[in-house]
């Protein structure tokens, strides 16, 4: 059987998430836009970034179909562009989720975290947890094991 170490990581899934948002300003893009933020002045203002960086973000973050950006129009201006997560773009909110369930516990102020999320139905904060496909769970990494696939590449 074929170890992590004898396999090529020129195929990492996770390495290929990183490279889209791994970035930090695109995972502050990310936040803010899963908490609602859509316009690119509200974004240069909230995530403090300048244009240029906050442009080159946002264009990216479309070309990888994470963003789509849909035009709009104010009476006397020019059309400009929302951004609004895609299908893609939402399936990164766990992710999220789990980065702010870490730096909450990690990395938050003495009073607390500056934001909490709830659940809508019966107000319990959230919580991100690692199950298996047939719901045993939470599990805890020894109770896990990584296996190469077919997919992968034997190392070079």
């Amino acid at each position: 059987m074929t170890t992590w170490l004898e396999t090529s990581t020129e195929n990492c899934t996770v390495q290929r998430a990183v490279d889209l948002i791994g970035e930090r300003w695109a995972l502050l893009v990310l936040r803010d836009a899963m908490n609602g933020v859509r316009r690119f002045d509200d974004f240069r203002r909230h995530v403090g970034l300048s244009e240029a960086v906050l442009s080159d973000r946002l264009r990216k973050l479309v070309a990888a179909g994470i963003l789509a950006a849909v035009p709009y129009r104010e009476p006397g201006s020019r059309t400009r562009h929302e951004y609004r997560l895609t299908e893609k773009g939402w399936d990164l909110w766990p992710a999220v989720i789990a980065l702010k369930q870490w730096g909450d516990r990690w990395t938050a102020d003495p009073d607390g975290p500056p934001l909490e999320v709830h659940h809508r139905g019966c107000g319990a904060p959230l919580e991100v947890v690692v199950q298996c496909a047939d719901g045993h769970g939470p599990l805890t990494p020894r109770e896990a094991r990584a296996e190469p696939t077919a997919a992968a590449r034997p190392l070079a």
